[in-house]
């Protein structure tokens, strides 16, 4: 990854052959005259280049992997939310510079030819952001790796913003193929649904699944590159298809619906990430998804050990498996059906080597969000697998009982069937107990999980939780987002940063350097440029790159407080409407991100942005030093985007909901400064650029917890607090609403009568305190800068590289690169 020093007349051989590699691919691949090609087909050929390269690293690396009988970690996760390809790809290649050239031969730009190509749409938030950057540093530190998931034909959605309102759309980024995946058309499996279980004559032998479907489960392959490493990672996702295609015979028949009907009943488990939960057919094929990713990746474990091994018994020496949260935990009780009903393991050595083999993820610390199936849904879907965690529940209990006798409610919190109410499986409870090692995403995370929702499980077995702190890695969200920073590092401390994150320490010193402040703001004011830009194009509206852009991006949820933000953005525009002769700081509020498209709450939101947006972004008396906007459908490459124009990152969750983030390392990392709560990885953000270089505001954790345990109350708040009660006044009564007043007045009732369960209003005061202070930063530009450089030079210990390195020893028992 160092800069090239060859001399040109060396670098001529290698650019030219790329450029008729070029040609040959336009010609043979994409099929269109060289000369005639456009951008999306020369991004084709290039594209066709790289993968040429990256196929022989694969089979390289598996032939090697093989002849080692390597050890291996296999990654589930729901979602892996790669992005676009190519940039990256050339980049680790290291042939980036040569495919510029031959762009430029085609009178193009290689910036052009990446922007054909769409992003990935195999994820959503940080949970698949998470898992790619995961991937990548796997391949980095030289680990034997695969990663599992579904290969989704039409992503979550593509959102739309009209009149307010979010409006959710296929986003069908396969409709013109993609030149990164490999079929593996010989690697299918079948998964099974439904039915009942028959129970064994002998008491000896195993029940029989009788199933009432099956889909075949086809492997697609994507190769993810390690930097400055010959080692690639597999990234492996199963698309659904149906036994036969149609029901020819109703075809023939006339009967053309019901002919495809047959095919849409099973190939729709790979449509849509997150299928609308609101309805029972929802639920029903959300765990049809869960299970049908994780049960064929497990066979495929399986059958790819049996080739190397001849025997599962040593399936723990050979192979790791991480469940990123509970989505795959199903995979717990597969396994356990696999060894006994399919290999012929007595139960308790295929529960040994169960528990050896899996590590779970946990991300969230609410109750409510921890995954749950109805006991009737999960008989109706996946009958042999209740009976499996029905088995495990009972002899996990009496371990329990064993540890405290007589104590009934430890027992009744420890089940994995929650008893209240409709009977349900603890998808966490049973990663848990099936794992050998449970980690949270950040120090505050794992503290309060012993501490809080599993700490029970800890009394049992406090050696089996860890912490992992996330990173992100630094090729992508630096040296391929940010060009521009990534060039002035460089030229400060070197390159080696790249591939260890911690040299940026070396970065501090030049923070007092008056002609590096002046280089990095004119960085910076060229990436604010840019996401101006963007701005324009995609919601109409201009806004000033002098003004600072204050960027809250993420998933739109209650717990992340976007409504914080907007009540202060009010507050705000309230006080310069009283005081327009003020020496205003002009800003630019920015969100970005998607509501599930059944939360109804997140959507208001969205609503409500958008209409305070519109009053004040017309109103003149304020000159243009506000503007409020929402860029809509955000995702991999609006981030590359918006985190280099950021300058304040706005990460202001209640204390204690926030598990980790990873977009706060993200801006931080292109000289963003935090303005947040004391809450998930913001902590140790702070202890690594220090207190004076980011704006910490709010309640912690204990506080939350003992507000809420004192009876907290925001009528009071509200009643006693005049900013507070002009700005809830204004949104409830229609100031922002015109043409229907009482839009908002159920969502303002919600903080006053209906508890406030994120203190927003506990928290305002200290908002919109430290907003004051992000201005009095902002007025001096040299200041600002000295911090903002601070946050950069911070930034070492986010790297997901060494947050892979510490799974791979403490977790996975792999040894990887230093």
């Amino acid at each position: 990854m160092q800069p090239s020093t060859t001399p040109q007349a060396e670098l001529g051989a290698p650019r030219a052959a790329c450029a008729a590699a070029v040609d040959s691919h336009l010609l043979a691949t994409v099929g269109v005259e060289p000369n005639a090609a456009g951008p999306n087909e020369m991004m084709l050929a290039v594209a066709q280049v790289a993968r040429e390269q990256l196929s022989q690293r694969w089979v390289a690396v598996q032939a090697a992997d093989r002849a080692a009988r390597a050890r291996r970690v296999y990654y589930l996760s729901m979602e892996f939310l790669i992005g676009r390809t190519l940039s990256n790809a050339l980049a680790a290649l290291d042939i980036k510079g040569e495919m510029g050239q031959a762009a430029r031969d085609h009178a193009q730009a290689l910036e052009d030819l990446v922007a054909q190509e769409p992003d990935a749409a195999l994820g959503n938030g940080g949970l698949g952001r998470l898992a790619a950057c995961f991937l990548d540093s796997m391949a980095t530190v030289e680990l034997p790796s695969f990663g599992y998931g579904i290969r989704y034909e039409f992503g979550m959605f593509k959102q739309a913003i009209q009149g307010g309102r979010q409006l959710e759309y296929p986003d069908p980024w396969l409709e013109d193929g993609t030149p990164w995946e490999f079929p593996r058309s010989g690697v299918h499996y079948p998964v099974r649904f439904g039915g009942w279980v028959e129970p064994a004559a002998d008491p000896g032998h195993t029940p029989t699944w009788r199933h009432a479907g099956e889909v075949n489960a086809k492997a697609y392959d994507m190769v993810i590159p390690g930097h400055g490493t010959e080692r690639v990672s597999t990234l492996r996702l199963w698309k659904a298809a149906a036994p036969a295609q149609i029901d020819l015979h109703a075809f023939n028949s006339g009967d053309y619906a019901r002919a495809a009907e047959f095919k849409n009943q099973y190939e729709n488990i790979s449509w849509v990430l997150y299928p609308n939960d609101s309805t029972p057919a929802g639920r029903e094929l959300r765990l049809r998804q869960e299970y049908f990713f994780t049960s064929a990746s497990i066979q495929d474990i399986l059958a790819r050990h049996l080739q190397e091994h001849g025997s599962l018994a040593n399936l723990p020496d050979r192979v790791a498996i991480h469940l990123n949260d509970t989505h795959p935990a199903i995979g717990v009780a597969e396994l356990m059906r696999l060894l006994v009903d399919e290999h012929a393991f007595g139960w308790p050595a295929a529960w040994a080597i169960t528990q050896r083999v899996f590590s779970y993820t946990n991300h969230t610390l609410m109750p409510e969000a921890l995954e749950t199936w109805p006991v009737a849904l999960m008989q109706q879907v996946l009958p042999r697998h209740l009976e499996i965690i029905f088995r495990v529940n009972a002899e996990f209990l009496a371990m329990a009982a064993a540890h405290r006798p007589g104590d009934h409610e430890f027992l009744r919190r420890l089940s994995l069937i929650d008893e209240a109410g409709e009977r349900r499986v603890r998808m966490a409870h049973l990663s848990i107990v099936g794992s050998h090692k449970v980690n949270g995403v950040s120090a505050l995370h794992s503290e309060l999980l012993v501490q809080t929702i599993f700490a029970d499980f800890a009394s049992l077995w406090p050696e089996r939780f860890t912490n992992m702190t996330n990173g992100v890695t630094p090729r992508r969200w630096l040296a391929q987002a940010n060009p521009g920073l990534a060039s002035l590092i460089d030229a400060a401390i070197g390159s080696g940063w790249r591939l260890d994150l911690e040299q940026l320490g070396r970065l501090a010193p030049h923070a007092e350097r008056a002609d590096f402040r002046s280089a990095f703001l004119a960085v910076k004011q060229a990436n604010k440029a840019r996401l101006a830009e963007h701005i324009r194009a995609a919601t109409g509206w201009s806004v000033d790159p002098a003004s600072l852009f204050d960027v809250q991006v993420k998933r739109i949820h209650e717990y992340k407080r976007q409504l914080l933000n907007l009540l202060q953005v009010v507050a705000r525009y309230q006080a310069m409407l009283a005081d327009p002769g003020a020496d205003w700081v002009p800003r630019t509020v920015i969100f970005a991100g998607k509501a599930a498209s059944s939360y109804i709450a997140a959507k208001n939101v969205i609503r409500l942005i958008h209409d305070v947006g519109q009053v004040i972004n017309h109103d003149a008396r304020l000159r243009g030093r506000l503007k409020l906007v929402f860029v809509p459908n955000y995702g991999v490459s609006v981030a590359e985007i918006v985190m280099p124009g950021a300058d304040l990152s706005e990460q202001i969750s209640t204390a204690g909901t926030e598990a980790s983030g990873t977009g706060n390392m993200k801006l931080a990392l292109n000289g963003a400064i935090t303005i947040g709560t004391d809450d998930g990885a913001n902590i140790e953000i702070r202890q690594q650029v220090g207190d004076d270089h980011i704006f910490i505001f709010g309640l912690s954790t204990a506080q939350v917890q003992a507000s809420r345990q004192a009876g907290y109350q925001p009528l009071r708040l509200y009643e006693g607090n005049p900013r507070l009660k002009a700005v809830l006044d204004a949104i409830g009564s229609g100031q922002f609403s015109a043409d229907e007043p009482g839009r908002y007045r159920a969502l303002v009732d919600s903080l006053l009568w209906g508890g406030d369960p994120y203190m927003l209003l506990a928290d305002f005061d200290g908002y919109v305190a430290a907003q004051a202070r992000v201005d009095a930063l902002y007025r001096d530009r040299q200041a600002w800068a000295r911090t903002a450089i601070a946050n950069v030079a911070g930034m070492g210990w986010f790297s997901s590289d060494r947050t892979i390195r510490e799974y791979a020893r403490e977790v996975w028992g792999l040894a990887p690169k230093d």
